[in-house]
């Protein structure tokens, strides 16, 4: 899809950083290197290519020197019929560092119902943060929409980097209490979340508007500062950031150069069917063997497939492993016959396994947002860079710059209850893998979140009614109003409930799969990402899904390497 806009609606700007370096690069490169590098900028400006595309494809390139990528296509007829170690199935947040780690030792077939990110400025640069989000379509756009049975609007990746190629890039760590709580290894997921930071996350240059909502969250009573930290800490902070220094965007895409990328075979803008499974005839076992996929583009219906490796030891086989998200993942598992029996008759399903825990323990964080800005404006788009954790933990508020439109928009300021009691189900829509699932959320039906949902709602007009942000938008309209009572707060909430995007649930530990992430009775199949989780780690659960897919691709090698200790032929 193009994400270009007409000059006239948006002001590309072309940083004096790429300048700089496209004159260091002429100035570099033999004369034979510089003349074709002139020429292909000559013949390119003729052809009326954008002279600010032109620049980021040049800049990237220099950026990406020395760096690696695995081989991507989007033809699959070149993956039909192989076949691979292991299988990854969503290269999203958890599934790119999974697929990179797995790669040191094994090939991998990294499957992504979207294209690339990489050359779309819309997500790539800062300044251009939310543009991606503006447009959506059925099959091709990098966010998909949907709305949940509940009437609330939201969105899911659907580009190689998933989440992480479009979000505000907030960078923080889940709490000590949820590690121990999974029942992970503290030391692991330590060098899991370092391997993570190294490579792609960034301390952030603060904004004017940064320091303004320090400051209000502040005035609102969320202490202690703590300046610039990782850690999922109470008070005001600075977090981590996937923009860098350049304003631009690193996303878990970007990680799969740290593995062995001649391991690693991306298949771009193709959609999982189902899991292909055999049947043990002696013991009755169901084995994950491979997938069946198909275009993403609704062009065509036919299948294709591709295989796990099956090497004559089966301690040394593989796995197919679902990384596809909270909505991917447990639709992924309806649609190959696993989960409520009942539920798969409706869609004539065959049925591989009567799971009943499929679909279920959905949970969205609900949140709502006070304007800052009662008109729209043109500002510059911003991410969050500072968040505010209060009332024990319970309440995650940040704010930034979004875009309404190409040419307008707004500061809300927004935030979450971070532990919802509200629990909700996924199902089925139709057996077309391309569509969304149905999912109900039941936004704020417990009687415990409605009254959080109040908390919040004063919370957040502290902070809009704060003196910085009155002086940074030159008015005093919200210090002017009287405070909301508790009972028109409980009207907002129930009015203006939103998403804060960071659904999870579905596939849940202890009731879909155990702690090795392995679905229940069957072999040979995972499923690695939020779909897992009870609750959203931290102030969100990006950090933690780049973790998660690092610190399991390890325990996979590890486990592997111990199997062939007791067993020398694997």
């Amino acid at each position: 899809m193009d994400y270009m806009l007409p000059a006239k609606e948006v002001d590309y700007y072309v940083s004096p950083t790429c300048l700089l370096a496209l004159i260091r690069l002429y100035e570099s490169t033999s004369l034979q290197a510089s003349t074709v590098l002139l020429l292909l900028i000559t013949i390119f400006m003729l052809m009326g290519f954008p002279l600010h595309l032109l620049l980021l494809f040049v800049h990237s390139a220099i950026c990406s020197s020395g760096q690696t990528f695995p081989y991507m296509t989007s033809d699959v007829q070149q993956v039909s019929g192989r076949f691979f170690d292991y299988i990854v199935v969503g290269g999203g947040t958890a599934g790119c560092p999974l697929a990179a780690t797995l790669s040191e030792k094994f090939s991998v077939l990294l499957v992504e119902r979207g294209g690339s990110p990489y050359g779309d400025p819309f997500i790539l640069e800062s300044k251009q943060y939310g543009f991606s989000l503006l447009q959506t379509d059925e099959y091709t756009s990098v966010a998909q929409s949907f709305v949940s049975k509940d009437g609330v609007s939201n969105l899911r990746g659907r580009v190689l980097g998933g989440s992480s190629a479009l979000n505000g890039g907030f960078y923080s760590r889940a709490s000590e209490d949820f590690v121990a709580k999974v029942g992970w290894d503290i030391g692991g997921v330590t060098d899991a979340y370092e391997w993570v930071e190294s490579r792609i996350i960034s301390k952030p240059d603060l904004t004017h508007w940064s320091y303004v909502a320090a400051f209000s969250f502040l005035e609102a009573g969320i202490f202690p500062y703590n300046g610039f930290s990782l850690e999922h800490i109470q008070g005001t902070k600075i977090g981590g950031s996937l923009f860098d220094e350049q304003g631009r965007r690193h996303l878990s895409a970007d990680l799969l150069q740290a593995g062995n990328p001649s391991n690693i075979t991306v298949l771009l803008n193709a959609t999982l069917n189902n899991v292909i499974f055999h049947t043990n005839c002696t013991r009755d076992e169901k084995i994950a063997r491979g997938i069946r996929f198909i275009k993403s583009d609704g062009s065509s219906n036919r299948t294709y497939e591709a295989y796990l490796n099956q090497p004559d030891n089966s301690s040394s086989w593989g796995d197919v492993i679902l990384a596809a998200g909270a909505l991917g993942s447990p639709q992924i598992l309806l649609l190959s016959g696993i989960g409520p029996q009942e539920h798969l008759n409706k869609f004539e399903v065959p049925l591989v396994l009567d799971l009943k825990g499929v679909g279920e323990g959905m949970r969205d964080n609900p949140g709502i947002a006070i304007l800052a800005d009662s008109r729209p404006q043109n500002r510059t788009p911003e991410p969050p860079k500072v968040a505010g954790i209060a009332d024990d933990f319970k309440i995650i508020i940040e704010a930034g710059i979004l875009p309404i439109s190409f040419n307008a928009t707004v500061i809300p300021i927004a935030a979450k209850i971070a532990f919802p009691e509200s629990v909700g189900k996924l199902e089925l829509n139709s057996t077309d893998p391309r569509a969304n699932p149905s999912v109900t959320f039941n936004y704020l039906s417990s009687k415990k979140d409605r009254a959080q949902c109040v908390k919040l709602g004063q919370l957040l007009e502290r902070v809009v009614r704060s003196e910085s942000i009155a002086f940074f938008l030159g008015s005093n309209e919200h210090q002017n109003k009287l405070m909301s009572t508790k009972d028109e707060l409980r009207k907002l909430c129930k009015k203006n409930v939103r998403t804060f995007y960071h659904y999870h649930g579905g596939c849940t530990m202890g009731s879909v799969v155990d702690k090795s992430y392995r679905v229940y009775g069957v072999k040979g199949l995972k499923v690695i990402d939020g779909s897992t989780f009870l609750e959203s780690p931290g102030t969100n659960p990006m950090a933690t899904l780049l973790m998660l897919g690092r610190y399991q691709g390890i325990k996979i090698l590890q486990d592997r390497k111990d199997a062939s200790f007791i067993n020398p032929r694997t």
